[in-house]
Formats: structure tokens, sequence, C-alpha cells
């Protein structure tokens, strides 16, 4: 991928474009369709989600985007919904626009009136609603080292080097309701106490082959334009790094995934089925959710 969130081949560039809709995704599908028809060479990829119109569905939709990042158009109307979904993608660094902002503000500068953007439906909001509104907000606050020092509430802490999907699969854990933190290791940098200290979360270590991990984090400095700035995608570097954090897994012994083959998904149904184990997850969360296809890697 390049920095334009393209993907980069010998043809035509692909260009990802994600579609969020309250309603029918008509608008967001119309803009999009005539926004890239004026862009030359390349191809459109688009991926359009209807009917979003409550919190318990924006962390899914955030971890597909975390997969694969590209551009997201949407014309979600709820306030709540649109701002978690905007934060969502400014923590994973994916550009957001809200499809009628530059028609709505600027009508309302003009006529000197207020804004009051409208939901088309009222959502029914039962206890599962509610858990995954608090298991989003809990994730949201609780990412990539935030708030360490306050993990006790956390179903599960996921620990890993940067670049093994923790931010993403923390995102799909909340859509099942999760409270799902996650904690970088960054070399010769002490993990947070709070990581320690935490009784109740399942700790768990996420790792990955360090030729992949190298291959995917100079794509991201290239993208960043830092190409040689530091050992961040040097290969030995990153085998030793993640050698070291293997060690650590084992050594507080930690349950450990290889995400290496593994999709969010599936990662997210390993953990959850470890969570099942602890007597720490019941119900509708674990609803489509088949057993680990493999070992957890350890």
């Amino acid at each position: 991928m390049n920095e334009t969130g393209s993907a980069e081949a010998d043809g035509p560039r692909t260009i990802i474009i994600y579609l969020i809709s309250h309603a029918s995704g008509e608008l967001v599908e119309m803009l999009a369709r005539n926004t890239t028809a004026q862009i030359d060479g390349v191809e459109v990829e688009r991926h359009l989600w209807k009917m979003v119109r409550n919190l318990g569905q924006v962390p899914e939709i955030l971890a597909r985007i975390g997969e694969r990042r590209g551009f997201v158009i949407h014309s979600v109307a709820d306030a709540e919904v649109r701002a978690s979904l905007e934060e969502g993608c400014y923590r994973l660094g994916v550009p957001c626009l809200f499809a009628l902002e530059p028609f709505v503000s600027q009508m309302a500068e003009y006529f000197d009136a207020p804004i009051r953007y409208r939901a088309s439906a009222r959502e029914v909001m039962d206890d599962e609603y509610f858990r995954r509104v608090e298991a989003m907000k809990f994730t949201l606050a609780h990412d990539d080292g935030l708030a360490s020092d306050d993990l006790e509430d956390a179903d599960v802490i996921l620990v890993g080097v940067s670049r093994a999907t923790k931010t993403p699969t923390c995102m799909y854990l909340a859509s099942r309701g999760i409270k799902a933190a996650n904690v970088p290791l960054v070399p010769d940098v002490p993990l947070p106490d709070g990581v320690f200290q935490a009784k109740a979360p399942l700790v768990v270590g996420l790792t990955i082959n360090p030729d992949l991990l190298s291959r995917v984090r100079d794509s991201r400095l290239k993208r960043l334009r830092e190409e040689g700035a530091s050992d961040y995608a040097d290969i030995e570097a990153v085998r030793r790094e993640v050698t070291e954090a293997r060690r650590l897994f084992v050594r507080r012994g930690w349950p450990l995934i290889d995400v290496s083959q593994r999709s969010i998904e599936q990662t997210a149904s390993m953990i959850m089925q470890m969570l099942k184990k602890r007597g720490a997850l019941t119900g509708s969360a674990l609803d489509g959710e088949q057993a680990p296809d493999a070992s957890s890697g350890r």
C-alpha cells in the first residue's frame, strides 16, 4: 500500500474506498463513484456497510478497515456513532470524510442557522447494545498503551510488537462486547507496571513472522516517508525484537498466538475461546464464532 491508501502493482493502482451509511448507501456510493471517476489511472475497490445506526456496529467496521487501510466516506447521522467512527479512523491513521460536511457547514454558515444532525430511525437499546458500547469505549480509551495503569477492568490485554495487529484485533473483540486493551512492546522499554498488576484480565501475546513483519514495517515507513529513520524495519533488528517478545510471553506464562497466517477474525476467535474456557465469556459474544483451527503457537 502506498501513502495514499492504494495498492501498487505493475498495472493501474487500486484505491480502497470504505463506504458507511446509516441507510441504503446510495448517497455514499454515488459520491464515491463520481469522485473516483475524476482520478486517472486507478481501479477502485469499494466496501459498503448499510444501516449503521448504533455504536455496537462500529468496532467491527474499524477492525475491517484496520486490515487494509483506505479512504472512508460515511453518511452516519447519529452524532455519537459518527464521533466513534471518526475517532477510530483517526487512531488507525485512516482519512474519514462525512459526506454531507461541506454542504451542511456552508449552508448553515450562509443562513446563520444551527446544525442538528438527525438519525433516520430509533434503535432498540437492550443490554447487549450497551455492553458493546461500553466495550468499544473501553477499547478506544486503552489503545496502544493508553491508560496502561488502569487495566484491571479489561477482559483481555493484548501485548505484542508494533504492527502485530493488536489494534484491529481489539476493535473486533469490542464489536463482540469484549473490553480489550493493547500494549505495545518497544525495544529497551519495559512494559508498564499496569500489565503485571492487573489480575483479572487474560493477557495474550501476539507474535508474527519476522520476515513478514519487516515487510509490513518497511511499507509503513515508505507511506510515512521515513525510510532509514531507524531499525524499525531492519530484518535483523526485527528478528531480535520478535525473539525477545516470545521469550517474555513464555517467561510470564502468557498464551501466545502467531498472527502471521491468520485473519483478524481468526485471532479474535482464538482469544474468545480462551476467555470462554476461563468462564469469562458467555452468551451472544460467541454467536457465529467457531473453535480455532490451529494451536496457539506456543
